[in-house]
């Protein structure tokens, strides 16, 4: 494995068939980092080699449902072993859960924490006590805007993403000074698949979306960077706004959902 400080890096994305992963994957190959690729579904994952192939010749697929961290976990280790070890993990993948806190099932909140979440959390711990033991390597959680604010009719998908942002905040206290770094990217709305899935209710914001690639071009500074949250785009003053006036921010926000469940 070539380390970071020489200039290329060995790199873990999870979620790397679309979206985010993928144009990040493609950054990555782009610079002459290894990309190793991880998503379900093998044939899109395989597109996305292709294109990093020539730049990235030892970029390789593992076609792996993320919804069991115990597996994750495993995966993870597997890949380690595979390059001699990895330099960053990219915690990406991730699921949407649009539906009204009403109408949720335990299944669904459960199924959105283990991709969201439980799987993010054993893939790192998986893979810290070997960056630890060479002082080394680093863990890029990728939440999202609704890890930082509740959004109506989200609270599955936003639970899962709070916590994920909690997480990496006590993480990055933790491994203060062992040579582990720990970086916490906050996307807004980006034009990504999330936004079109049958098993999901409509999405309810219709505004402007950023593209996956310049998500992934703020996530590679993020990676060269010394801190450790990064808003994609840079969004923080929304959530400063909330913070200093809950109240009025829960106000807006049922303003968009209507008053579904009110009666019930």
């Amino acid at each position: 494995m070539v380390s970071a400080a020489q200039g290329s890096r060995t790199v873990l994305v999870t979620g790397a068939s679309s979206g985010i992963g993928a144009a990040l994957a493609r950054a990555l190959a782009a610079r002459g980092d290894t990309v190793a690729l991880v998503a379900r579904r093998a044939d899109r994952l395989e597109a996305v080699r292709y294109d990093c192939l020539p730049t990235s010749p030892d970029t390789e697929v593992w076609a792996a449902d993320l919804s069991e961290p115990e597996a994750a976990a495993h995966l993870a280790l597997q890949v380690w072993d595979h390059y001699g070890g990895f330099d960053v993990l990219v915690n990406n993948a991730a699921v949407p859960m649009r539906r009204h806190v009403t109408r949720l099932t335990m299944a669904e909140v459960e199924r959105t924490m283990r991709i969201n979440y439980f799987s993010p959390v054993a893939m790192s711990l998986a893979v810290l006590p070997r960056m630890l033991e060479r002082s080394a390597g680093m863990i890029v959680n990728v939440s999202s805007l609704g890890g930082r604010l509740g959004i109506t009719a989200e609270a599955a998908y936003s639970g899962s993403k709070f916590a994920l942002a909690g997480w990496s905040e006590s993480m990055v206290v933790d491994l203060d000074g062992t040579g582990v770094s720990v970086k916490l990217i906050i996307p807004g709305a980006i034009d990504t698949e999330i936004w079109d899935q049958p098993d999901n209710d409509a999405p309810l914001y219709d505004g402007p979306k950023e593209p996956p690639e310049a998500i992934a071009a703020g996530i590679v500074d993020a990676i060269d960077s010394d801190t450790f949250e990064h808003y994609l785009p840079d969004m923080k003053a929304i959530i400063e706004a909330k913070t200093s006036d809950i109240d009025s921010f829960i106000v807006g926000m049922r303003g968009l959902g209507g008053r579904e469940g009110t009666e019930q």
